[in-house]
C-alpha cells in the first residue's frame, strides 16, 4: 500500500463530497468556497446550471480519487491506471500553477480564492507524483 496515493485518494474523495455539499447547501456554500457570486445567485434562483457543474465537478474528483485508491492497492486495479494517474497529476499541478497566474484577473472570484485553491491543487499534484513515483514500477 502506498500512503502518498492513499491520501491524494483520500483528499480527492473529500473535495467531491464537499462539492455535493454546495449542491445541498446552495448559495451560502459556493459564496464560502469561492465558486463566484454568479454561482451563488444562480443556486439562490433554482438554476439547474450550477448543479450540472458541480455533479460534473464531484463525479471527476470521486473517479480520480478511486485512480488513487486503485493505484494504492485498496480496490481492484482499474484500467490504464498509469496514464490516468499521469493525467491527473499533471491536471492537478498545471491548476495550481495556473491559479496563480489568474490572481490578477480573477473572472468572478475572488484573488482569494485563486490564492488557496491552487496551493490545494499543487500539494495535491505534488502527492500524487510522489505517490505515482514510489508506485510506478506496479502501476
Amino acid at each position: 500500500m502506498n500512503i502518498f496515493l492513499i491520501v491524494a485518494g483520500t483528499l480527492s474523495a473529500i473535495a467531491a463530497i464537499l462539492h455535493l455539499g454546495c449542491i445541498y447547501f446552495g448559495a451560502p456554500w459556493y459564496r464560502f468556497f469561492g465558486a463566484g457570486e454568479q454561482m451563488a445567485q444562480l443556486a439562490a434562483q433554482g438554476n439547474i446550471q450550477p448543479t450540472l457543474i458541480t455533479l460534473a465537478i464531484f463525479i471527476v474528483l470521486a473517479t480520480w480519487s478511486l485512480y488513487a485508491f486503485s493505484a494504492a492497492g485498496l480496490i481492484l486495479k482499474l484500467p490504464l491506471v498509469r496514464l490516468v494517474l499521469i493525467l491527473i497529476t499533471t491536471i492537478y499541478l498545471v491548476r495550481g500553477i495556473a491559479g496563480f497566474v489568474l490572481i490578477s484577473s480573477p473572472m468572478g472570484r475572488s484573488p482569494e480564492f485563486w490564492g488557496w485553491s491552487s496551493v490545494i491543487c499543487l500539494s495535491l499534484g505534488v502527492i500524487h507524483l510522489i505517490g505515482v513515483k514510489q508506485q510506478w514500477h506496479s502501476l
